[in-house]
């Protein structure tokens, strides 16, 4: 059964849970060599089975909106990223904008969770869920 735990940017258990993976090569890969990167305005959500990890989600909290950004998925398993965003929408989606940007082919994944499309590039694209039209 995959449990889902919430940890604040620099939290002790946060490193040990997520180091192997944020700087495994293939990880890094996936995130198209991007580094990840935290702090104490970051909230993680991460998704455990039998205490492997499947996947995380940072999210920034800033001033007027909370931020979705180089999130890793194991297999970009959809069933993993739908559970960590509807975690991330429950804890923070009802009171600031969320803005996230994903991975193009996590496109509809977002969109049918109440995200808007906002900018689209080459590999990633910009959406907005506005938690007044929820």
């Amino acid at each position: 059964m995959i449990e889902t735990v919430q940890l604040g940017g620099t939290d002790k258990c946060l490193y040990q849970l997520v180091a192997p993976l944020v700087m495994n090569p293939e990880v890094l890969k996936q995130n198209y060599n991007f580094p990840f990167r935290t702090t104490d305005s970051f909230v993680w959500f991460i998704a455990l089975e039998n205490e492997e990890v499947l996947g995380f989600i940072p999210v920034e909290n800033k001033r007027y909106n909370a931020v979705i950004n180089n999130y890793y998925i194991k297999g970009k398993n959809v069933h993993v990223l739908e559970l960590l965003l509807n975690e991330v929408i429950k804890a923070m989606g009802h009171i600031k904008e969320l803005a996230a940007v994903s991975f193009l082919e996590d496109k509809e994944v977002f969109l049918g969770l109440g995200f808007k499309a906002e900018k689209q590039w080459t590999r990633y694209i910009r959406m907005i869920r506005n938690a007044k039209e929820q």
